[in-house]
């Protein structure tokens, strides 16, 4: 018997965030001998002075919890790798934790220090944005209506014009990398695999990130142009993501079917890019069609889709 299941749109108003003032830099991590303390412009922060509250994720091989800081009652988001984890999540963390440091945007996430610890324990304290992820808001609110996902794309195309201009390529934009707090400005993070191109033909071909996200190059540089911009591939993992939170399952498989690694290559390499249902506007068909070329020099660039009608129209 076939169960009829009600498309509910997520009604949010998704304002786009004015440009706040430069936020300060950050020194460079604490050498393990240090004290677990990092400082700000604004005050000094230890380890002692944060409270931690609850749990709100794990991903790349660390904790991430709500803190509270004793003194003043402010609100983070503290990310937490152990001393005895693997040396590639390690590796990640301080990849991570380089990229926030360089990072100043009101379109990615805010760090606001970063620890280490005597006993190998490395932390970044984060801004805590309250909502949750794309991911989350689509599990409990349901799909996006177009007009909220052209604020998401608007707002997601800044923080990566942000980045591509300072030579940062992400590698894993997905529902769950974008966070949300209670002025529905969405934010990048997550850089545990991200890449800064030190030279402007450096390769972006390896396999990091999510698979499910990864564009065509990724698995075929030779055949999809992944030597042509390794920037390109930020683009087409925002095409799956918006028409994820559109569909309310990922674009390449059936509702509830798990994928698994060889399909999803098959499909993102030998098959068809995923496309809208007729019902979509023809606006949202072109952008997603922008983001979804196969071939890497064919995809548009930030700068070219930030001008596309889709994101140009006025906030509903």
């Amino acid at each position: 018997m076939a169960v009829v299941r009600e498309r509910r749109h997520l009604n949010l108003r998704l304002p786009i965030p004015e440009l706040s003032d430069r936020r300060p830099r950050f020194p460079l991590p604490l050498p393990p001998t240090a004290a677990a303390t990092t400082t700000t412009s604004s005050a000094t922060i230890s380890a002692g002075d944060l409270e931690k509250l609850q749990v709100l994720g794990h991903g790349n091989g660390g904790t991430v919890y709500k803190v509270r800081h004793k003194r003043t009652g402010a609100f983070y988001a503290l990310k937490v790798v152990h001393g005895e984890s693997e040396t590639d999540v390690r590796r990640q963390v301080r990849r991570e934790m380089e990229i926030l440091r360089r990072t100043d945007s009101p379109h990615v996430v805010r760090c606001d220090g970063t620890f280490e610890k005597p006993s190998g324990d490395i932390a970044i304290l984060m801004e805590y944005m309250n909502v949750g992820t794309l991911e989350s808001l689509l599990k409990t609110h349901g799909t996006f209506s177009e007009p909220k996902l052209a604020d998401v794309a608007r707002q997601v195309l800044n923080g990566l014009n942000y980045l591509h201009g300072h030579k940062i390529i992400h590698r894993d934009i997905k529902p769950s990398n974008l966070l949300v707090n209670d002025k529905m400005e969405v934010k990048i993070a997550d850089f545990g695999v991200s890449k800064i191109m030190c030279r402007t033909l450096d390769p972006c071909n390896s396999y990091v990130g999510t698979c499910a996200y990864m564009s065509p190059e990724r698995f075929d540089p030779d055949r999809y142009g992944g030597n042509y911009d390794g920037y390109a591939g930020d683009i087409w993992s925002l095409g799956l993501t918006l028409l994820e939170l559109y569909l309310g399952h990922f674009p390449f498989l059936p509702p509830g079917q798990r994928p698994d690694w060889a399909t999803l290559m098959c499909a993102i390499c030998f098959g068809d890019p995923p496309s809208l249902p007729e019902h979509a506007s023809e606006e949202f068909r072109s952008f997603i069609q922008c983001c979804l070329q196969k071939e890497s020099s064919k995809r548009w660039t930030v700068a070219q889709l930030l001008t596309h009608p889709f994101v140009c129209k006025d906030p509903r």
